[in-house]
């Protein structure tokens, strides 16, 4: 199979661009604390400052049809596992583009792509954003219930 130089070139475009925007989060967003490309690969690492939980790196990587982004959330519930889990079932209905899941070494994160076709400032500013907001939103809720004993 030929690679697609088309596709190739696009993929170099967009990295770039990515490159740009994410300098420019570091340069005029308050929340994003360090900005870290890992090349040759196409991943970024965007550690943002929060008030909930202290900090969130998001891991975005490029691949040949979609961005994909994830953000480690808390490790594994010690309490109350099923209340745990039904309460972030509950918020992955209101959430637009993204998902709690669990990763493979049990951790809790916040996932999910976007179609290289629709990546533009707009779209990675919603992305962004929400992760920061959802976090923000929803951490302190999921540890008081998964993690109720320290609390006590």
């Amino acid at each position: 199979m030929t690679p697609n130089l088309q596709t190739d070139e696009n993929l170099h475009r967009l990295e770039e661009f990515l490159d740009h925007w994410f300098d420019n989060q570091l340069e005029s967003n308050p929340a994003v604390v360090s900005v870290e490309r890992v090349a040759p690969s196409r991943r970024w690492f965007v550690r943002l400052e929060g008030n909930e939980k202290d900090f969130t790196t998001v891991r975005f990587e490029l691949g040949q049809r979609t961005l994909f982004f994830e953000a480690y959330v808390m490790p594994w519930p010690i309490d109350n596992e099923v209340e745990f889990f039904a309460h972030l079932l509950r918020r992955n209905h209101r959430l637009y583009g993204a998902k709690f899941s669990v990763g493979d070494e049990d951790g809790i994160y916040l996932e999910g792509h976007v179609d290289n076709s629709l990546v533009n400032s707009g779209e990675l500013d919603r992305v962004l954003g929400s992760i920061y907001v959802w976090i923000e939103q929803f951490f302190r809720p999921a540890l008081r219930i998964g993690f109720s004993s320290y609390f006590s």
